[in-house]
């Protein structure tokens, strides 16, 4: 097992340790403040940072932003649930944050990085990544369930 990272920039720390994270504010970003998430159950969100490789940026001991990567450490990664606060933004913690996960010892090597986002395309795309190019598309399969939060769908 790795040992938690930590990494030190100005006041604000990137940790992979999850036991220092803050659920409620992560579960309440994610829940409230996100176009992907809206209305997740907070036992959800618990669950997916027990099972995932996890990130959380931190202005002394207050999460300010939080991003999830779901891997075998092998072959593949998706990331996911990225954000940071917005009275953090323009600081240059998101880019830190993905030069943080791009160098992360278990994510090296990895053949394919997947990921969904309707508005970050500039920040990813600094590190590489690229849209799906339209001929792979086809081989690209889903199950999607976009309303599974809403209470109508339980």
């Amino acid at each position: 097992m790795n040992k938690s990272l930590q990494s030190q920039k100005d006041n604000y720390t990137i940790s992979t340790d999850t036991t220092i994270f803050d659920i409620e504010t992560i579960h309440r970003y994610l829940s409230e403040e996100s176009y992907w998430a809206k209305n997740i159950p907070v036992e959800l969100v618990r669950k997916s940072i027990q099972n995932s490789l996890c990130f959380g940026i931190f202005l002394f001991d207050k999460q300010v932003g939080f991003a999830r990567v779901i891997t075998d450490k092998a072959s593949f990664a998706y990331l996911g649930d990225v954000f940071v606060l917005p009275e953090h933004r323009g600081r240059g913690l998101s880019k830190w944050l993905m030069e943080t996960i791009h160098a992360y010892p278990d994510l090296q090597g990895l053949r394919r990085w997947l990921l969904f986002t309707s508005d970050a395309h500039g920040l990813y795309s600094q590190f590489g990544w690229q849209p799906v190019p339209e001929q792979l598309t086809h081989r690209i399969m889903q199950i999607h369930n976009p309303d599974i939060y809403l209470p109508s769908a339980q």
